[in-house]
């Protein structure tokens, strides 16, 4: 492993003095993994870095390399572990490759937070969004139109920031508020608890998403690209509404539906 030292850090909090201020700058750390993720984030000069971690047991390569000139360039932090200390840091050590770096997004928040400071809201709620360019897409429209946050939730969704992800936001990824759960079921119904409507797309549901009046508070769910909506979650949900489609077309993909949702009245 190269030889380094912690430096001045490229997204540091301006006080952490208390452990509010703590707890506020690290719930906008989001944590990727992956050498060429990893790579591609530290030569994104957009994007803040707050700190790169590294495996004890990492041979000598020239991307690894890279990372260590690039965080020195850019005064990250960089930290060495053993391998099942990083593995918990990355919280996926089959695909980590060694290496994980936490980034700093301004417009990430917790469902909580997002309840504590908004009345009324139109949000949309992702289930298992497996394409990172169909997140990127939802993003954009999302960002674009009449809604107020994005809620991300669980396992199965593509990873926030990526190439392909940011590529297809145009830079909207982090202009709309991203609500990070670690649970998409238990957050839908911590919203439906404060008094949201959830809304789910159903192709056999008799009201169009047209004609419905949509409440003060909403939350609209959006599934899977091969199978739709979790079972479990569909059936939190309070209305379904549909599509009209004609010429036998069955549906659309999930980053249309998105957009035609987000530009609703």
């Amino acid at each position: 492993m190269p030889n380094t030292k912690p430096s001045t850090l490229d997204a540091q909090p301006s006080t952490l003095d208390s452990y509010e201020s703590k707890k506020a700058f690290y719930s906008k750390v989001l944590t990727i993994y992956g050498r060429k993720p990893v790579l591609e984030a530290l030569e994104d000069p957009s994007l803040k870095v707050h700190r790169l971690h590294l495996a004890k047991s990492n041979r000598p390569s020239t991307e690894l390399r890279r990372m260590v000139e690039l965080a020195r360039k850019r005064g990250v932090e960089i930290r060495i572990h053993e391998k099942k200390a990083l593995s918990r840091i990355s919280k996926n050590a089959r695909q980590d490759q060694g290496v994980a770096l936490d980034l700093v997004l301004e417009n990430l928040t917790s469902p909580e937070e997002f309840l504590r400071v908004h009345g009324e809201y139109r949000i949309l709620a992702l289930d298992r969004i497996s394409n990172p360019q169909n997140l990127g897409m939802i993003v954009r429209s999302a960002a674009a139109g009449n809604i107020d946050g994005i809620l991300v939730g669980g396992k199965g969704n593509a990873p926030l920031v990526s190439p392909l992800s940011i590529k297809a936001s145009a830079g909207t990824l982090f202009k709309i508020p991203i609500l990070r759960s670690d649970s998409l079921y238990r957050s839908l119904k911590s919203f439906r608890e404060s008094g949201a409507t959830l809304y789910t797309l159903d192709s056999h549901a008799e009201e169009s998403y047209r004609e419905c009046a949509i409440a003060p508070r909403s939350v609209f769910v959006l599934g899977n690209e091969s199978d739709g909506v979790n079972p479990e979650i569909s059936k939190l949900c309070d209305r379904r509404v549909s599509i009209p489609m004609r010429r036998g077309v069955e549906s659309l993909n999930v980053a249309v539906t998105a957009a035609l949702l987000a530009f609703m009245e």
